[in-house]
């Protein structure tokens, strides 16, 4: 099964940017659609944003429409999300996964471990 490992968390101000990495162990990475989720503490884990396996095709929580990107590289075994324009409620841990292309948390075989996100006012 395929291993994922997030990066690129941290403490950021409102307005900010942050770009989070997801490293996958495996060449097949290509055959996955590959998802990021979050977590607030307290909160369901909720879906944040998905790719399919070439990228062609990608689709975004309407919370995050606009400022958050997904995006591949599977020539790295890499997914990415771009986030800017940062919002306190962006604080979550961020999970990447990979699965089958959706919004269903039921969809995604393999997560990785997660990363912190904090957005301060």
């Amino acid at each position: 099964q395929v291993q994922l490992v997030e990066s690129g968390g941290g403490f950021v101000q409102a307005g900010d940017s942050l770009r989070l990495s997801c490293a996958a162990s495996e060449r097949t990475f290509s055959n996955y659609a590959m998802g990021w989720f979050r977590q607030a503490p307290g909160k369901e884990r909720e879906f944040v944003a998905a790719i399919t396996w070439s990228g062609a095709r990608t689709y975004y929580a309407d919370s995050v429409k606009g400022r958050f990107t997904i995006s591949r590289d599977n020539a790295k075994n890499t997914v990415y999300l771009q986030m800017n324009s940062l919002k306190p409620e962006d604080t979550a841990v961020y999970y990447c996964a990979a699965g089958r292309y959706g919004m269903d948390r039921g969809a995604y075989s393999a997560w990785g471990q997660g990363t912190q996100v904090t957005v301060s006012s």
